[in-house]
């Protein structure tokens, strides 16, 4: 198979923190709890299926039970959390 694009969408949560939501208003840089088993690739699709946005970066952190990715926008898009 030669497409690299991932089939399934994972989950995604939104990190609602203080830090977070600084980070998302100056930075262009919005929080996430993603399963343990997802990778950049698979973040970064599921980021531009539900939310419409394009990531540039994705840094991931693992926490005891789930993984921290924070997701970097272009610049110009934004993810509004209702």
């Amino acid at each position: 198979m030669t497409d690299k694009k991932p089939q399934n969408v994972i989950a995604l949560k939104p990190r609602i923190t203080e830090k977070a939501g600084i980070l998302g208003e100056t930075k262009n840089t919005y929080t996430f709890e993603v399963p343990r088993i997802a990778t950049k690739s698979q973040i970064a699709f599921a980021v531009k299926k539900v939310y419409k946005v394009t990531p540039t970066k994705i840094n991931i952190t693992n926490l005891k039970s789930v993984k921290k990715a924070v997701v970097m926008l272009k610049k110009g898009d934004k993810i509004e959390f209702a």
